[in-house]
């Protein structure tokens, strides 16, 4: 299935308050809708992009992607329909989901990454 451009965009006010509701952590601007997630390392850049290419890949929608060594930028639009759609919400929300995930804080037998020991401290949790 492609996209179409007959999906609805939504308005620069939408937009906002759309993200102000259920995306806090994202912003409107130029167009895009955009995260960055601070890393600590490279490896940990790495791999918050490859998560990010692979949920981008099983929806079928793609993001731009701008990266250093200890951040990552996602902007999501959608080209075809020359707006931010329902798709694009909705990546975005997978993505938070998904990066932002601290196993730790859910009380289960999953401890998430050590945060104090900088040899395996990953994400920069906002």
């Amino acid at each position: 299935m492609s996209e179409t451009s007959s999906e609805r965009t939504y308005s620069e006010a939408e937009i906002t308050e759309r993200l102000h509701k259920e995306l806090p952590k994202w912003r409107y601007e130029n167009g895009w809708i955009r995260r960055k997630y601070k890393t600590h390392s490279w490896k940990s850049t790495l791999m918050v992009i490859n998560t990010v290419g692979h949920l981008a890949e099983a929806a079928w929608h793609h993001p731009d992607i701008a990266a250093s060594y200890a951040w990552v930028e996602v902007k999501l639009t959608n080209h075809a329909a020359k707006g931010v759609t329902d798709k694009d919400f909705e990546l975005a929300r997978k993505i938070e989901d998904v990066v932002g995930w601290q196993p730790g804080k859910e009380g289960g037998a999953l401890t998430g990454t050590p945060q104090t020991d900088q040899r395996f401290a990953y994400i920069k949790y906002d």
